[in-house]
């Protein structure tokens, strides 16, 4: 019986077999509410909590569930105050311990619980004159501190957010109190620090200011105007208090107790580079939740009103983060919003508006994979359809897509394909092969088959693009390993083969290291040098280890120390790593995993991957190839996750320091006590306690003082090594953006003499739009995201030809993974902002390299005027001139595009 109302608690507004397949909302609630008065009595307190969890994890419910507390309410009062109480207590502490969907959400089930009369409408207002009042605060230069703008965004878009659901009544309950609301959030709105979005666009065309640009605030405040014009008439907030209303109103209704914020953070530094640390620490801890992307034409969206887009958007969220380690459910909610139309459009983009999001997705990549499979198989019928429609919109964009996100796209692709037997209408795209080898389009499709060939084979993926085979040339070659000392007739006499045979053997004789590293120091480095020794002894183990994943590993561990002893230093590390891509030229995969397993076992260290990576023959690929990328990113990935999981060590050491000296004092202190108890025997003093239990006392206390020392000595082993790694990870750093300035500056193209940056889009004036494809090509971001709404699509238009010099595209990228490093690694990099600030970016270095590495998430607009200030008055110019001829500004270039 008791599961049964926790089963209707859960289905409540769905279409489902526990409500007989109705979606009468007033039919469930009264079928919910039976159930739950039947169970009052002997589940008050599991009913109770329950009810607080469903409110909190299934938040688009929130109506439903204010109306059964709501219905409760009218014989249970004291049931209904308790629950207000809660929502209070949580809310308060929500707010202290900064989490920012407790408070989202919290807010939102206040506002339900006011529409069913359960709380009085001026408690609501107070609270939200309490979060604005906190919010103009921290914009206070004398009281406040701007740079923590982030928090105070966050607090009036919480207001906000939770208007559709509770501004109706409001307006109609205290109408006066509502509209001095409404004026306080216009008031900030005029106050705050516009944000512009340049380090987080998708699409880095889409970069540029514009005069009717508007940031995520100030679009969902036109949003609520919008539908406070309309009367707050919300399509997609459900209604259930309405059929109930003359029962409700019988209620009492509670008053909330009120609630405070916490102080501002106050700054005194006058330190900009501190100054600009505490704004990235601010934007870390209240992120913007959603940066819209518009990927359909609004003629084949869903059409609906600016506020039911938001709302709707928002349910999406908030199932996807409390359903996140349950895909079924997840996609099984995601189909069942209670709203009265369609939205596969507006969920497709949102979700992929994840996917995609900069820096980094709320979840890992894989989880958005998994949702769309399991989408496509809740709604076959239009999901696939709506996927189908998003790729081919973003396949289209790709050319002005972010390098991030391009990778994050193809990763998902080619996982998704696998899902659904790699099928895919190639022969729509088979145009590509006739683009230059270096048109982003091209690139796309290679990099995908790639990808698919490792998540199956060779020969099953050939076989998936036989309707397009002008494809079949952009398939990298068969998998397989290119081993040098291959005995044949003609060359197995050479020193290379017989050193080669001979090492085998010695392997398969069990010969131990020390053994071999003798044979390779008296009998190949005396003869032949050191670089013979290391080609033959490289390619003879890795040949070794090419059965397998598993098999590389074993050589790697058993035979590792040879290759160390070979390689002391950078320059035969950088001669190793030729030897693996050469032996694995055929397999981007076998070579990513082989580097990075010899990082792993420091046989390699992470500044000669770097050095690799930016050799000349890898320079040349940037832009026709993922193969260099992926290593170096697999390279930094490797060095900040060390760092990550050293200081996550030492956290938990320090706690259990802390309880181990706790436990040390403790054991001391009893055996203090026991010997101090004394007694007379024969005249004498003597321990009163018996011998046995002293002895027990005393071991216990030097084992639990042993166990402080050994955790204080673990303390100081992993702060050493975290000292340690943080060095590295400067001097890796340092490197990167080295190297990245050095390429940069020898390819890009220079400044004019009269300050005019160079146009690396030059060629997209040439480009002649198919008007067949205008419609379905047609896509944009949203206002907030930087779009402006006359921007000229970026569809089909390169189905012919792509106008972009290779030299152009090669800085496009480079610029682009310059970038994505910097946005990446923001929080490392700010802590070492100084050093390369006087090492790196020093003398006069490109704008444009300026602007890609200072854009890339270290908003550095507060740091170096003599830098930044250049680069913004640039900006700023081009942006004046686009807006006087009504062009569109290209944020690479001072040219209009």
């Amino acid at each position: 019986m008791s599961a049964g109302w926790r089963t209707l608690l859960l289905r409540i507004g769905d279409r489902c077999p526990e409500y007989g397949g109705s979606a009468d909302h007033k039919e469930h609630i009264e079928t919910c509410y039976g159930m739950i008065s039947r169970e009052y009595e002997h589940s008050r307190e599991a009913i109770f909590e329950f009810l607080l969890q469903c409110a909190e994890q299934l938040p688009h419910k929130i109506p439903f569930f204010g109306v059964l507390i709501g219905l409760i309410n009218l014989e249970n009062e004291d049931f209904a105050k308790d629950i207000v109480d809660t929502t209070q207590a949580k809310l308060q502490d929500a707010l202290h311990n900064e989490n920012r969907d407790r408070i989202r959400i919290l807010l939102r089930f206040l506002s339900g619980l006011m529409c069913s009369k359960v709380v009085v409408p001026n408690s609501i207002i107070e609270t939200f004159e309490t979060l604005l009042s906190s919010a103009a605060t921290i914009l206070d230069e004398e009281t406040g501190n701007p740079s923590w703008q982030p928090r105070a965004d966050f607090y009036v878009y919480c207001i906000l957010a939770s208007l559709p659901w509770g501004g109706p009544e409001l307006f109609e309950q205290v109408p006066d109190e509502f509209e001095r609301v409404l004026v306080g959030i216009q008031s900030y709105i005029s106050i705050r620090r516009h944000f512009d979005d340049i380090a987080f666009s998708v699409f880095e065309t889409d970069e540029g200011h514009s005069p009717n640009k508007k940031d995520f605030m100030e679009d969902l405040w036109e949003r609520i105007q919008i539908l406070s014009r309309s009367g707050w008439k919300a399509k997609s907030v459900p209604k259930p208090h309405l059929p109930f209303e003359a029962q409700l109103v019988a209620g009492k209704s509670h008053r909330l107790s009120l609630i405070s914020c916490p102080p501002p953070n106050l700054t005194l530094t006058s330190s900009e580079i501190l100054r600009g640390q505490e704004k990235h620490e601010a934007d870390l801890k209240y992120p913007q939740r959603l940066r819209r992307l518009h990927i359909f034409p609004t003629n084949q969206a869903e059409n609906m009103q600016p506020v039911d887009r938001f709302v709707v958007e928002e349910c999406i969220l908030d199932v996807l983060l409390f359903f996140n380690g349950c895909r079924k459910e997840c996609a099984f909610y995601l189909v069942s919003l209670p709203v009265s139309f369609r939205y596969e459009y507006l969920m497709a983009e949102t979700i992929f508006s994840q996917l995609l999001l900069l820096p980094n997705p709320p979840f890992r990549p894989i989880y958005y994979t998994l949702v769309i499979i399991d989408l496509c198989k809740a709604l076959p019928g239009a999901f696939p359809s709506v996927v189908v429609g998003a790729v081919h919109a973003l396949f289209d964009r790709i050319s002005n897509m972010d390098m991030e996100c391009r990778t994050r796209l193809i990763l998902w692709f080619s996982h998704h394909l696998s899902n659904f037997q790699f099928i895919w209408p190639w022969q729509e795209w088979s145009y590509v092969k006739d683009l230059p080898k270096w048109a982003p389009q091209r690139v796309f499709v290679q990099e995908v088959l790639e990808r698919e060939i490792r998540l199956s084979y060779f020969e099953k993926i050939k076989q998936s693009i036989e309707d397009a085979a002008e494809l079949e040339e952009l398939l990298p070659p068969k998998a397989g390993p290119n081993f040098k000392f291959l005995s044949d007739e003609s060359t197995e006499n050479t020193d290379g083969h017989k050193l080669s045979k001979e090492l085998v053997a010695m392997v398969r004789g069990k010969k131990n290291v020390r053994d071999i590293i003798l044979w390779v120091e008296e009998h190949v480095i005396p003869t032949n040098g050191a670089e013979f020794a290391l080609d033959v002894v490289s390619q003879t183990l890795l040949d070794i280890g090419s059965k397998s994943f598993t098999h590389l590993i074993t050589v790697l561990e058993r035979y590792g120390q040879i290759i160390s002893k070979l390689c002391p230093n950078e320059e035969m590390q950088l001669l190793l790593m030729d030897e693996v891509s050469a032996y694995w030229k055929n397999s981007t995969q076998m070579t990513a995993i082989a580097i990075d397993r010899m990082m792993g076992y420091r046989l390699i260290s992470n500044l000669a991957i770097v050095k690799w990576g930016f050799s000349p023959a890898n320079v040349e690929q940037f832009h026709v190839s993922d193969r260099p990328w992926e290593i170096l990113r697999n390279a930094v990935s490797k060095t900040y996750n060390r760092i990550s999981d050293l200081r996550k060590e030492i956290q938990s050491l320090k706690k259990g320091l802390q309880v181990a000296k706790e436990v040390s004092a403790k054991a001391i202190k009893e055996l203090e006590e026991a010997k101090s108890v004394l007694e007379i025997v024969e005249g004498q003093p003597a321990p009163a306690e018996r011998p046995g239990r002293l002895r027990r006392l005393q071991v216990h206390a030097d084992k639990a003082k042993e166990e402080e020392v050994t955790t204080e000595e673990s303390l100081e082993a992993k702060g050493a090594l975290l000292a340690r790694a943080l060095e590295e990870n400067k001097e890796l750093l340092k490197l990167l953006f080295k190297r990245f300035v050095d390429v940069l500056t020898e390819r890009l193209p220079a400044v004019s003499a009269d300050g005019e940056i160079p146009n690396l889009r030059a060629g997209y004036q040439n480009v002649n739009f198919a008007s067949q494809d205008l419609e379905t090509a047609t896509m944009e971001i949203d206002n907030e995201n930087g779009a402006d709404k006359n921007s000229e699509p970026n569809g089909q238009n390169t189905k012919n030809d792509y106008n972009v010099g290779e030299l152009e595209q090669w800085c496009l990228c480079t610029l682009g993974y310059l970038k994505s490093f910097s946005r990446q690694y923001a929080t490392e990099i700010w802590s070492h902002i100084a050093m390369l600030d006087e090492e790196v970016f020093v003398g006069d270095i490109h704008p444009l390299i300026r602007k890609a590495a200072f854009s890339g998430g270290l908003m550095l607009v507060l740091l170096n005027g003599r830098y930044i200030n250049r680069v913004v008055i640039i900006q700023d110019e081009i942006e004046s001139n686009c807006c006087a001829s009504g062009s569109i500004y290209d944020p690479w270039s001072s040219s209009l595009c």
